[in-house]
């Protein structure tokens, strides 16, 4: 969510962390669980045994609503927990079933929505999100999942309206503005981009995420030296981001400060193998300029190297120099 830089990665980054979080601090839910068939099952033991002679008599159970209710937050809280341990095909039915028990509590549908969202059960994610919306309208980041939900479906424009209207309610939000600021991105409003970038860092001066993407749209600008002093401080902010990380190394490699790239360029597929993949580069929004320098970089026979699993590598075999 993507994240979800959501890019889709980095913000399904921060999405499902942010549907469970809020969830979390959403108040106290009781701990112990029981299922509504086991509640039926309890009433239907506890029914008056008829007399031998006695006619059949219908007997309608009667469920306590408030009971349900805390049946089903406790079932939304396990689809958290399952939810913050990557369980995601355990926590949706949970997830589901609280929203039958609890259907006019907000936070319930936002889990679902989120859940949904993390599955791409897109159409899934939205109704949910809508019922969420509809049951609390000033609940900001339901507009930020939902601006996420059109953006992943390359619904860019209703994915702008929804962060902005996200924003209007909670409008120093980091991660809202560079949900917003990769949307404009999309569409070629490259200064809007840029000034949402910012705005992000100006509300985090850690979130370098933001600080990445403006990066992005430098080299793609053909502005290398602004791009490298980008990835630089983003690279500084978190020396475990492999994102900026391999664009400094293939910047620094392409303007010719070769032996430096390499060596950030193995560092950078040591964190994380997923960036020598062009496809997942892509989604990450990086643009054709970098693209295609960084086709040439992972060609290389240093970087094929560091691409091979850790396993088949030999402490003895020699190093490529290029």
């Amino acid at each position: 969510m993507i994240k979800f830089a959501f890019r889709l990665e980095q913000r399904s980054f921060k999405l499902a962390e942010r549907f469970i979080d809020l969830w979390a601090r959403g108040g106290s839910v009781p701990k112990h669980l029981r299922l509504i068939s086991f509640l039926v099952i309890c009433s239907l033991w506890s029914m008056p045994r008829a007399a031998q002679a006695q006619a059949l008599i219908p007997h309608t159970l009667q469920l306590d609503a408030t009971k349900l209710e805390k049946q089903g937050l406790s079932l939304a809280q396990e689809a958290a927990q399952l939810g913050q341990f990557q369980q995601f095909e355990l926590a949706l039915p949970r997830a589901r079933l609280a929203s039958q028990l609890a259907p006019k509590n907000d936070k319930v549908w936002f889990l679902l929505g989120g859940l949904h969202l993390q599955a791409k059960d897109f159409d899934a994610a939205i109704t949910s999100l809508k019922t969420a919306q509809s049951l609390n309208p000033k609940n900001a980041d339901v507009l930020f999942a939902l601006g996420s939900a059109n953006f992943q479906q390359q619904k860019y424009q209703a994915a702008i309206a929804s962060y902005q209207a996200g924003l209007q309610l909670k409008p120093n939000d980091p991660e809202g503005l560079f949900d917003l600021g990769n949307a404009y991105y999309m569409v070629g409003r490259l200064p809007d981009a840029i000034a949402h970038y910012n705005k992000a860092v100006s509300q985090d001066k850690k979130f370098w995420p933001a600080i990445n993407n403006i990066g992005l749209i430098n080299y793609e600008q053909g502005d290398i030296p602004k791009a490298i002093k980008q990835w630089q401080t983003a690279v500084a902010l978190d020396k475990q981001a492999a994102e900026p990380l391999l664009a400094l190394a293939v910047a620094l490699y392409t303007k010719g400060d070769r032996q430096q790239g390499l060596a950030m360029g193995e560092a950078a597929l040591r964190i994380d193998q997923r960036y020598g993949d062009l496809e997942f580069l892509k989604q990450n929004l990086w643009g054709e300029r970098l693209l295609s320098d960084t086709r040439k970089f992972l060609e290389l026979p240093r970087i094929q190297a560091a691409l091979q699993p850790r396993e088949n590598s030999s402490g003895s075999r020699q190093q490529p120099t290029q």
